[in-house]
């Protein structure tokens, strides 16, 4: 296995560490008892989806003929790993895909300087390479981009609960700031140097866009012509494109829209969004805000300035920055093992209960999508009975 840079010299913020949401964080290690250190791997669990379709899921991996890869010198292009998410049929005989492969959870492991059999990676609901299901008309399509230093599955709560709802949902590793594995074993990790920023997420994005006209047009993108799943090809309707991101991909995200027409609606997961974006936007757009609020953060105040449709801002109280991620869920089960103190796990999840977040997670972004794209459905009218923690910003 080849590692792209070298993982012990990456620098990795306290959030970053924790971008695979397996990993002790950096600054707890004082905190974590000998004894809870040598316990059996703590083995992850994510909640189930909702939708009434079972999950197929894919990798691809698609390479950039027109940039050049700024680390592995000359020949060679930029290239990045994505996951597409689908409704399924006839899924039992196909395996559960992990949330992330072992390779990559050995690295985030082998960066927080801890043992790497702290904890096993769940598995997801999606099923590797299971057919699409049938039906009469495309599928609408959603892109997410993840924050820095982070991984495409950081959000597959989200990603899963869409697929389990007739969605096909496109997950991508922007290489060199994302935990990734390609098919030939190669491991990359973040980097400080080339420092990537949302402009370079929403490039990234932008060629995925192409690589999902492939796919609606009949033409497997990727790299190595590996099969796709049956039925994928003709499946997706380029026409219905949706984008979501957190933190810098939520930037990412306003971004890809100023720039793209093809992408019609867009959610933010308490994006910074800086640098300031001063171009107006006419297409729908929400945030889900924690600690980027407009009242206290000029850049996002700025944003929601120039969204000239649709918008709405929504808070979760007691929510912090990686509360709408799956960090939300994943780290109280990772506690008892860490012997986390209650003060440490505030520290990382905030006062938002995890069920109640796993919840706010499933519905929200499902009604801004369904909205948007689908043209259905009232969660977002209001606040609503159901979720009192979801606040309407003004």
């Amino acid at each position: 296995m080849t590692i792209t840079a070298s993982i012990g010299r990456t620098p990795l913020t306290r959030r970053a560490v924790l971008a695979g949401a397996v990993v002790l964080p950096l600054g707890l290690a004082s905190h974590t008892s000998a004894a809870a250190v040598t316990r059996s791997p703590a083995q992850l669990t994510l909640p189930a989806p909702t939708g009434p379709y079972p999950v197929g899921t894919v990798s691809l991996h698609l390479v950039d003929g027109s940039r050049p890869d700024p680390v592995a010198g000359p020949g060679h292009h930029r290239a990045l790993m994505a996951g597409v998410w689908y409704p399924a049929r006839d899924v039992g005989r196909y395996p559960l895909a992990p949330w992330t492969s072992p390779a990559v959870t050995r690295a985030l492991l082998t960066a927080a300087d801890f043992p790497a059999d702290v904890a096993v990676a769940p598995l997801t609901a999606g099923h590797q390479s299971a057919p699409v299901r049938r039906t009469r008309r495309r599928l609408p399509v959603i892109v997410f981009s993840h924050g820095a230093h982070d991984h495409r599955a950081d959000t597959t709560i989200v990603v899963q609960e869409l697929a389990s709802h007739g969605y096909v949902v496109v997950t991508v590793d922007h290489t060199y700031d994302a935990f990734s594995e390609f098919p030939d074993g190669r491991l990359t990790v973040p980097l400080d140097h080339p420092a990537l920023g949302p402009r370079d997420f929403a490039t990234d994005i932008r060629f995925v866009l192409d690589r999902i006209e492939d796919l609606a047009a009949g033409r497997n993108p990727d790299a190595g012509h590996r099969p796709l799943p049956a039925g994928l090809c003709n499946a997706l309707d380029p026409h219905r494109i949706g984008m979501f991101g957190w933190s810098k991909g939520a930037t990412a995200t306003a971004f890809v829209m100023s720039e793209d027409q093809r992408v019609r609606a867009g959610l933010s997961f308490d994006g910074p969004m800086q640098p300031m974006i001063t171009t107006d936007l006419d297409r729908p757009f929400m945030l889900m805000t924690a600690a980027y609020p407009r009242a206290t953060q000029p850049s996002v105040a700025e944003f929601w300035s120039h969204l000239r449709g649709w918008r709405l801002n929504v808070q979760a109280e007691g929510a912090v920055h990686s509360s709408y991620c799956d960090v939300q869920v994943l780290i109280p089960q990772l506690a008892p093992a860490l012997g986390m103190s209650d003060a440490d796990l505030q520290s990382w999840i905030g006062t938002l209960d995890p069920a109640r977040a796993v919840r706010i997670q499933q519905a929200y972004p499902l009604a801004f999508f369904d909205l948007h794209l689908r043209r259905r459905g009232h969660l977002l009218d209001g606040p609503s009975a159901a979720f009192p923690e979801v606040k309407f910003i003004p």
